[in-house]
């Protein structure tokens, strides 16, 4: 069942679903449907989850950079980078996305 909107994009809207999507698919996926609902209370979720998730990776010295840079954080988070960042945030996206649907 194509997602309302879009004629190719399957809805993966279930946890199973989502859980076979890779960190960079649904962090495009979660992005998008905040941007598309205006969904400011994701995106402060998510500035506040970066730091933490890049210490996770090991890079204390950019989650304390980010921490005083709000432009580096919305960076981080539209455009968020490979690797152990997007693997840390998983269960963010994946919970948005399972309490925002995408209606069909």
């Amino acid at each position: 069942m194509p997602c309302a909107g879009s004629d190719t994009v399957k809805c993966v809207d279930t946890e199973a679903d989502l859980e076979s999507l890779s960190s960079h698919e649904l962090h495009d996926l979660a992005v998008r449907r905040a941007l598309h609902h205006a969904d400011v209370g994701f995106f402060w979720e998510l500035l506040r989850e970066i730091p933490a998730a890049e210490t996770l990776d090991g890079d204390v010295r950019e989650a304390g950079e980010d921490l005083t840079k709000v432009s580096a954080l919305l960076s981080d988070a539209l455009t968020l980078g490979e690797g152990n960042l997007q693997e840390a945030l998983r269960p963010l996206y994946i919970d948005y996305l399972v309490k925002h649907p995408e209606k069909a």
